[in-house]
C-alpha cells in the first residue's frame, strides 16, 4: 500500500519580493494569479530593504515603499505584508528571507514569486543552489514570452521553476517613475491609493 496517498497535502504560501518602487497592477495581478494557480493560502509581499541587484541610487525610502505596498494590497484578504527585509541590516538576499520564513511556516511549501527577468539572472543570486532546495520559483511572464531553460543550473533545478502568464506585466515601475518626472498620467497603472501617496509625498519628481 502506498502510504504517500494518505499523507495530507502540504500547505502553500507565496512570497512576493521586489523593490516596489512603486508597486503597480502588474505586481498585484501576478501575485493573485500565482496564488490561484498553485493553491496558496496567502501571499506575503516583502519590500526589499537594500536590494543587491539594484544599481540606481535614487531608490525611494523603505518606509515609503512599505506604505505604498500596504495601500495597494489592503483590499485583498489573501495578501499581507512583511517588513522583514526592511528591518534587516545589510543587503537583502532572497535565501535569507526564504529561510527566515521557513522558520515561521514550518512544513509549508514556499513559492517565491518574481518576474521572468529576475529568474533569468538567478545564477547571480546568493547561494542559488541552496535557494532552489528551499523553495519553488514562480516566474511571471508576458503572454507569448518563453522562459526556456536557465543555463548551468543544478540538475533538476528547472523543475522548481514554474511560469505564469500575466498580461499586466506590460506595466513597469521604471515607466511609472518616468511618467511622473515628465508630468504624464499614471492613473490606472497602479492603485489609486498608491497614486495619491506618490503625489502627496512628491516621489519621482525632479
Amino acid at each position: 500500500m502506498n502510504n504517500s496517498l494518505n499523507q495530507p497535502k502540504k500547505r502553500r504560501i507565496g512570497l512576493m519580493g521586489g523593490t516596489f518602487d512603486p508597486i503597480h497592477h502588474g505586481h498585484l495581478v501576478a501575485a493573485e494569479e500565482a496564488r490561484y494557480q498553485f493553491g496558496m493560502e496567502k501571499v506575503i509581499f516583502i519590500p526589499a530593504g537594500k536590494p543587491p541587484h539594484k544599481t540606481r541610487r535614487d531608490i525611494s525610502l523603505p518606509g515609503h515603499r512599505l506604505e505604498m505596498t500596504k495601500r495597494a494590497i489592503s483590499s485583498n484578504p489573501h495578501f499581507t505584508i512583511s517588513d522583514l527585509e526592511i528591518k534587516r541590516e545589510g543587503l537583502s538576499y532572497t535565501i535569507d528571507t526564504v529561510r527566515a520564513m521557513k522558520e515561521v511556516y514550518v512544513g509549508w511549501e514556499i513559492y517565491f514569486i518574481t518576474g521572468s527577468d529576475a529568474v533569468l539572472e538567478i545564477l547571480t543570486w546568493k547561494n542559488v543552489e541552496g535557494l532552489l532546495e528551499e523553495c519553488f520559483f514562480v516566474a511571471a511572464t508576458r503572454p507569448g514570452f518563453q522562459l526556456g531553460s536557465v543555463n548551468h543550473l543544478p540538475k533538476g533545478a528547472m523543475a522548481k521553476i514554474k511560469t505564469i502568464e500575466v498580461p499586466a506585466l506590460a506595466i513597469s515601475s521604471t515607466d511609472i517613475r518616468h511618467r511622473v518626472r515628465e508630468g504624464r498620467p499614471i492613473k490606472y497603472l497602479l492603485p489609486e491609493a498608491v497614486e495619491k501617496f506618490i503625489f502627496r509625498k512628491k516621489l519621482y519628481q525632479q
